[in-house]
């Protein structure tokens, strides 16, 4: 399989579900609730049936597992492969307006996650990364170079230097405080949806700490950029995160590290 041209391909698909999502962003919509209690809006709808669209289109014929509809994923194909796809992850930022939200479309290989696209429609940025690719980041707005950056992660701080950490902005954790006190000086800079990610794997973070409950496909696709970008995504217990088994939708608590 050709990532190179397959991580092209599935740009223009997450990029033509973030033009569904602005299209609706610059209007009033309406807001659902799920079962969870978490909001649903009609962008995440429109997104899901473009990348769905998308993704079918390919000649891989690979299964896909979105948010929007994990009871229709029957298993990951003989090769186990399936598309991991968050359709808009942030979706209360969406709905707050900041711009922090993003398209999540992950290719997954035996549970590790191999190509990774995450695009960030408001903010008009992109972060692409593919095993044996590289990872990158694209900047396409208006009066912007539109070309591949190559990205890497900062690396851990110098002894004695203020760890830069990243946050939910959304979501914060009673269990923060005290991994962040054990960690000392630092920096935090609050953020939403899987740019936190992303900001670890461009090297404007040096750590992501997620101690709080997060869903496969909400870091499939950056968890992709930061491994190929130099960095790591582990569990507490210092192992990688894995899909291995997406019938288990929920993540256990992690860590990324620059």
């Amino acid at each position: 399989m050709d990532f190179s041209d397959l991580l092209d391909q599935v740009h223009v698909i997450a990029k033509d579900a973030g033009a569904a999502i602005m299209s609706i962003y610059s209007r009033e919509f309406s807001v659902e609730e799920k079962e969870d209690k978490s909001p649903l809006t009609e962008a995440d709808k429109a997104a899901h049936e473009v990348i769905m669209a998308g993704l079918e289109a390919l000649p891989e014929g690979i299964p896909v597992l979105s948010e929007e509809d994990a009871e229709g994923f029957a298993g990951a194909d003989a090769n186990g492969r399936y598309w991991l796809v968050d359709p808009l992850d942030g979706t209360k930022e969406f709905i707050k307006r900041n711009g922090e939200f993003t398209v999540n479309i992950a290719l997954i290989e035996n549970g590790r996650p191999v190509l990774g696209v995450v695009v960030a429609p408001a903010l008009e940025v992109s972060y692409l990364a593919a095993r044996d690719v590289g990872a990158f980041k694209i900047e396409w707005g208006e009066g912007k170079a539109n070309e591949r950056r190559a990205i890497r992660v900062a690396g851990q701080p110098v002894e004695g230097a203020t760890w830069r950490v990243v946050g939910s902005r959304s979501h914060p954790s009673p269990d923060l405080a005290a991994w962040l006190e054990k960690l000392g000086s630092h920096d935090m800079v609050p953020m939403g949806s899987s740019l936190k990610l992303c900001l670890v794997a461009e090297g404007a973070a040096d750590v992501y700490p997620r101690l709080g409950p997060t869903c496969l496909w909400d870091t499939g696709a950056a968890h992709a950029v930061v491994e190929q970008a130099g960095g790591r995504v582990e569990t507490l217990e210092a192992q990688p995160l894995d899909y291995a088994t997406p019938s288990e939708k929920l993540n256990p608590y992690f860590i990324v590290w620059g």
